[in-house]
């Protein structure tokens, strides 16, 4: 290095991430400073221009106009001309990439590694009477429609406080609701086979033991309509069910009331199920981030990915929604289907969502929230790179539909948004009995009957919102725990909650949030 520097360079691990041998900029973890010098892995130095804030990147060498920008060893963006150590922004990098769509006709990735039968992690959970295994016990109230909502509500509430306790029925998680804003006045077809759908998986759900079905009685979504779609599905719901009409009890405050004596009722039979040993092969998980930053996809997702190719190795089965943040690295899902058409049917999957949100004038390009950018997540490519890693590195099984059921284990990718608040519920509708939702900024979702557990993606936010997430990886940024490392303690983690030796903290905090996606057309 010349002697002419007035300060010495530093290694670059002490500020920076180089995340991927190829790439050709470095991620920033800690504060620098203009004029900073660090040096790189084997030989050669950087002189930063000026301060990059954390989880933003800079350019390790020249970046002539024309080449690409690369992170993940992937493009994520054309330079403009980027000289080194200065700051990549959209003042210098454009957001174009190439999507290569090239697919085999003759792919065909291998089955998972199965670990030994006698080496696969147990959980306690709830043995339904088709089979399936929960994770919870809830009474749940399920109104028809928007009509019935508030008395939904209600009814949850006030059997928590007057009906239930813990004490009292050791084996029932509680009496939730889940209220929403849709229902009579709906259009037929799609929209309203996705909510009937939603409601009808919430109903049958592994981690519900009993069910209340309420309606106002003359809105379209009504119970008799309700009951047609559930025969219509071949699937009866073998668990206990009430049904309250509001109308025909006499209004509001009589259906409260036959609703209150109905849980009242219940609960001594829910309680009767009790947790029993399974292998953790039962699990259904559902991968999900939000508020997401520049780390989330260096140490959160990935992590989380680990975590699920330890699930799908045992057995178990790992649901990815969230098709917007699949834009730009559709191509490398792609390529890890099991076979060609699994692979059509994701690219077809990205194609409709393009389709449909183009119909309400949006681009996928825009949906990079201000949070996002601000920790460093430039544009869609950026963010889907990092996000689709959640789902680790097994092949994929299957495409599914919004709120639809799986048919193989393993990796499955659901048709869904990336709006937390739908997208959510939506994998608890397909049937994942624990969810992990990754953040970089912090958030405080919850879900109406399963565990939602937040991984942070660095320790600052996880100090700052302790009282909300659950673990961190932000240890991998800091250089102190590996990848593998913080997987296997969030694999651990889930075991632990989805046994119900603790409680996640949006389940401590009573986070129950419930809405669906109501999408206008089926897309495989």
């Amino acid at each position: 290095m010349p002697d002419t520097f007035a300060q010495p360079a530093v290694p670059i691990s002490d500020y920076a991430i180089i995340v991927n041998p190829d790439d050709n900029v470095a991620v920033v973890k800690n504060e620098t400073r203009s004029g900073l010098v660090v040096s790189l892995p084997g030989d050669g130095y950087v002189t930063l221009t000026q301060a990059v804030a954390p989880g933003h990147r800079f350019a390790i060498a020249d970046i002539p106009a024309g080449e690409f920008v690369r992170q993940y060893g992937q493009p994520i963006g054309t330079s403009l001309g980027i000289p080194s150590g200065e700051w990549i922004t959209h003042d210098n990098m454009s957001d174009d990439v190439p999507v290569v769509r090239d697919l085999p006709e003759n792919i065909h990735n291998p089955a998972p590694d199965y670990f030994p039968a006698d080496q696969i992690d147990t959980f306690e959970g709830f043995r339904r009477a088709d089979g399936r295994v929960g994770t919870r016990n809830f009474v749940l109230i399920v109104p028809t429609s928007m009509c019935a909502s508030h008395e939904a509500m209600q009814i949850s509430m006030m059997s928590e406080f007057m009906h239930y306790s813990r004490e009292k029925y050791p084996n029932v998680d509680g009496v939730v609701a889940i209220p929403h804003n849709k229902g009579c006045g709906c259009q037929d077809g799609s929209t309203l086979d996705v909510m009937m759908r939603t409601l009808s998986n919430y109903a049958d759900h592994p981690n519900v033991g009993g069910v209340i079905l309420i309606d106002l009685g003359c809105e379209k979504t009504n119970l008799s309509f309700v009951e047609k779609y559930l025969t219509k599905r071949e699937k009866p719901i073998q668990k206990p069910v009430i049904k309250i009409g509001i109308q025909d009890v006499g209004g509001t405050q009589a259906a409260i009331e036959l609703g209150l004596r109905s849980v009242q009722e219940m609960l001594p039979e829910v309680n009767n199920c009790v947790r029993e040993e399974f292998p953790v092969s039962e699990l259904v998980l559902g991968v999900k981030c939000g508020s997401s930053d520049g780390f989330s996809g260096i140490s959160a997702n990935p992590s989380l990915g680990y975590c699920s190719d330890l699930l799908v190795k045992s057995g178990g089965t790992v649901l990815l929604t969230e098709v917007p943040e699949m834009c730009g690295a559709e191509h490398i899902l792609a390529s890890r289907a099991k076979d060609s058409a699994t692979g059509r049917k994701i690219y077809a999957m990205v194609d409709w969502y393009k389709e449909y949100a183009s119909k309400f004038g949006a681009v996928l390009n825009q949906n990079p929230s201000t949070g996002n950018k601000a920790g460093g997540l430039l544009n869609i490519t950026i963010k889907s790179l990092g996000a689709i890693v959640k789902a680790g590195t097994t092949r994929i099984e299957d495409c599914v539909e919004y709120a639809e059921t799986p048919k193989a284990r393993g990796i499955n990718l659901m048709q869904g948004p990336g709006y937390d608040q739908e997208s959510t519920p939506g994998l608890v509708a397909a049937g994942a009995t624990v969810v992990v939702f990754t953040t970089g900024n912090g958030t405080t979702i919850g879900n109406a009957i399963a565990p939602v557990i937040k991984l942070a993606s660095n320790n600052r936010v996880f100090e700052k919102m302790s009282q909300d997430l659950d673990i961190s990886a932000g240890n991998v940024i800091e250089g102190t725990e590996s990848i593998a490392e913080v997987g296997t303690r969030l694999f651990e983690h889930v075991r632990q909650i989805a046994s119900g030796d603790i409680q996640a903290k949006a389940e401590i905090l009573k986070h129950r949030e419930f809405q669906f996606w109501a999408e206008q057309t089926v897309s495989l």
